[in-house]
């Protein structure tokens, strides 16, 4: 029972960012910067340095695609503690030739041994949340393969130039970043260590903010895929020493995973709101949570009840709950399951479920609809480039540094995605060999009249598709900029069922509230039957780049709850 309640809510719990005292409370309408505007390109993610990354390549030629490749690879060498080619991504590419929108899932499947009837023998219940049992093939290398084929204009001698240089002669670490990095001091896999602890002997530990940090082994990997590309880590060196490590250590993974693994181009599902197209992408991500809660909350007058109305925040509540009762039943892989994406993302079906809604008290009992009849930390990162190519990027190792094991020599923590499979038969995510996990990592795009309009994401687990939300509502429909609306309080509901099946407590979940919050918005929500808790910082991480319509100028915000930054030219 502990590793199931710890896959549903140890990225919140776990992973709640460490800010200093001294940063500004986050207040409705108010941006704790200036949003950044620019007229060429831009790049925006949660490490300034991997934006400047971004931003160097765009000056130098590269379009969109490049810029986040490069960015990308920069960000798994400066942000371990979320990120790096042990783990899984997620796309969504504007481009601008076509002038058409494209999904990317570059997520990892579960092992060929990876079944039921083993873990039944082992006498388990749920998948641990470490260890070498949470494996799925990571995606993130093949990814990045299918973006620079499909659209890409460099090479990944070009690309990873950069993080190879930072990755010999150091980068320093910034101090949210520095925090997470904490966690490294208690493990004990001697990869892990070797890897990501600086000093000698006995005196190893995490480096603190400002420190340098250095990675030969990641530099070593990353020359290895610009030498042999996506196959160097598939069918080469990479993955012989995952596998061996595998067998070491008592995991399931063959070569031959590897070898099969293959991302896939996906269509975008979108839903409208007030004019404006939201585009996410389809299951096994949680992406089109975020449209079902748009759904249910487009027919009320959210304007009119401003950004600090106990009646706004109590809707926002209650839709997540049904959405999220639908994702705790539905998401799962579609090669192995039916998931009723257009009947979930429906105007109709989303005016039924919403007549369960009261407005004056919270639900409790919130069972998932039947259409037919009616925990993580990540990095996002988003590019537009002078052409107007955009790309809207996450990528996740799930549990901050992933399985807490890596393999000697590859500077990388391999992931724990495979932890959120459901060890029951009768659950349309439960593990199968070759099955795509649930995931919660999800990009977003906004189009407005067939061109794109906003590209951004929220990091942080289950808070992601409610971060969406509140970001969209605070543009749309209270008239917040681009910075302030990542910047404004944020509160996340915790506690409804998880995808591998398991309910939690208290009954009805709890509102976790920013300490911006009016104090009288938590009384009046607590009147109506919340659970509310007071947090300094909800988990998340905004990023976002907006294009005037008006003015084709860029506007990027990068909220203060993480170390990173907008940058254009």
């Amino acid at each position: 029972m502990l590793t199931r309640a710890l896959c549903a809510v140890a990225l919140a719990i776990l992973m709640t960012p460490l800010l200093p005292a001294e940063r500004p409370t986050p207040q409705a309408g108010k941006a704790a910067r200036s949003v950044t505007v620019a007229n060429n390109g831009m790049v925006a993610t949660s490490h300034p340095l991997a934006a400047q990354v971004g931003l160097d390549v765009l000056k130098n030629g590269g379009n969109a695609i490049d810029a986040a490749i490069a960015t990308s690879a920069a960000m798994g060498l400066m942000e371990p503690t979320s990120c790096g080619i042990g783990g899984d991504l997620y796309a969504i590419v504007w481009d601008a030739k076509t002038q058409k929108l494209y999904g990317l899932n570059a997520s990892g499947r579960a092992p060929g041994k990876a079944t039921l009837a083993y873990f039944n023998e082992k006498k388990l219940k749920d998948i641990p949340t470490s260890g070498p049992l949470s494996w799925s093939v990571p995606g993130c290398v093949d990814g990045w393969d299918q973006l620079r084929v499909k659209f890409g204009t460099k090479s990944f001698k070009q690309l990873l130039a950069p993080s190879i240089d930072y990755a010999e002669k150091g980068v320093p670490v910034p101090e949210v970043i520095a925090g997470h990095w904490k966690s490294v001091n208690k493990m004990t896999d001697p990869g892990m260590r070797q890897t990501f602890l600086i000093g000698e002997g006995k005196s190893r530990r995490s480096p603190q903010a400002g420190e340098v940090f250095k990675n030969p082994y990641l530099a070593n990997s990353y020359k290895l895929i610009c030498e042999n590309g996506r196959d160097a880590y598939y069918k080469g060196e990479i993955a012989e020493k995952i596998v061996a490590l595998s067998n070491e250590v008592g995991g399931l993974f063959s070569l031959k995973d590897f070898a099969d693994h293959k991302s896939e181009w996906v269509e975008p599902v979108k839903t409208t709101y007030r004019g404006y197209d939201v585009w996410e992408i389809p299951p096994p991500g949680q992406g089109i949570a975020a449209l079902q809660m748009l759904n249910t909350l487009e027919p009320h007058d959210l304007a009119k009840m401003g950004p600090e109305s106990p009646d706004y925040w109590h809707l926002l509540v209650e839709a997540k709950k049904l959405a999220f009762a639908d994702r705790a039943k539905f998401y799962a892989d579609p090669a192995f399951a039916r998931v009723p994406v257009a009947d979930l993302i429906s105007k109709e079906y989303a005016a039924k479920r919403a007549k369960l809604l009261d407005p004056k008290k919270a639900l409790t009992d919130i069972p998932a609809g039947d259409p037919k009849l009616s925990t993580s930390e990540t990095i996002y990162l988003t590019v537009v480039d002078k052409d107007r190519n955009c790309v809207s990027l996450i990528q996740s190792n799930y549990f901050g540094f992933g399985s807490e094991l890596s393999a000697p020599g590859t500077g990388f923590g391999i992931q724990n995605r495979g932890c959120l499979f459901a060890l029951d038969d009768n659950h349309a995510n439960k593990l199968e060999p070759g099955k795509r996990p649930f995931h919660t990592i999800i990009p977003a795009m906004v189009t407005k009249s067939g061109k794109p309009f906003f590209t951004f994401g929220v990091m942080g687990g289950d808070m992601q598709p409610q971060g969406h939300v509140q970001v969209l509502v605070n543009l749309i429909d209270f008239g917040m900029n681009v910075q302030a609306a990542g910047d404004a309080p944020r509160v996340e509901h915790v506690g409804s069922a998880t995808p591998t099946g398991s309910p939690t407590k208290p009954k009805g979940g709890t509102i976790k509230a920013e300490a911006g919050l009016p104090d009288e918005v938590v009384k009046a929500l607590e009147r109506r039957g919340h659970v509310v808790e007071r947090v300094k910082v909800n988990g998340g991480g905004f990023q976002g780049i907006l294009i005037d319509p008006k003015t084709n100028v860029l506007h990027g915000g990068s909220e203060s709850r993480k170390d990173g930054a907008a940058v254009g030219y």
